[in-house]
């Protein structure tokens, strides 16, 4: 009776096909930095919105209250790391973040403000997700017309105990600077630009579609 078996070449021969099916066929797990990174910076705002609904600032006793509000402010760390962002409680009513005032991660319980881990003195205690640069390649973050007050430029959007949005929380009354025109927040990378959008009084939150410019709904 004869035999048939295949030889050492037929094999490799198979295995390589099989390889190169599968690079095709298999998910990118690296995934969209771009669309990562909207993703997350999208939620973030949203998670400033529910501190500052849980946390009411109202404060009879204290004649300028409202610029303790919660905020999530963009930095610029040049040339490097590059962009980060801080979400934070601004209790002393300033323009910088304290570690006492920066809000911590529910799950890790880091301290969400981006910084380099790789050189930060241990233990390490900021997120490295939150240098958006380093981590998905982010080159700028800019804020369209809606989102400046009249007075200057703003970098950051903070919210009320209604989860409605304000650009800035140094203002001489409660509702100064509320928001009234869509802020679009845009991420530039060298695949593109995504834009994030936080609408006037309601503050929802959602990313741009490319394509059709119509809002996608962020968990």
């Amino acid at each position: 009776m004869k035999r048939f078996a295949f030889t050492m070449l037929e094999l490799v021969f198979v295995i390589i096909v099989i390889g190169i099916l599968a690079v095709f066929a298999m998910p990118n797990f690296r995934g969209n930095q771009l669309q990562t990174a909207a993703e997350q910076v999208a939620s973030h705002i949203r998670y400033t919105q529910h501190l500052a609904m849980v946390d009411d600032d109202f404060n009879q006793s204290d004649a300028t209250w409202w610029q303790e509000r919660w905020q999530i402010q963009f930095e610029n760390y040049a040339p490097n790391p590059g962009k980060i962002y801080v979400i934070y409680h601004n209790l002393n009513k300033d323009t910088n973040e304290n570690d006492n005032e920066i809000a911590r991660d529910p799950h890790t319980r880091q301290l969400m403000k981006g910084a380099d881990k790789d050189i930060a003195t241990p233990p390490f205690k900021y997120m490295d997700d939150l240098l958006i640069s380093k981590k998905y390649g982010i080159t700028n973050v800019t804020f369209s017309a809606g989102c400046n007050s009249s007075s200057a430029t703003s970098n950051r959007i903070g919210f009320d105990n209604l989860g409605r949005p304000y650009t800035r929380s140094s203002t001489a009354t409660p509702f100064g600077n509320l928001l009234i025109a869509n802020c679009d927040i845009s991420l530039v990378h060298t695949d593109g630009t995504a834009v994030i959008r936080v609408h006037p009084e309601t503050g929802h939150v959602c990313i741009l579609d490319a394509v059709t410019g119509l809002c996608q709904g962020v968990n």
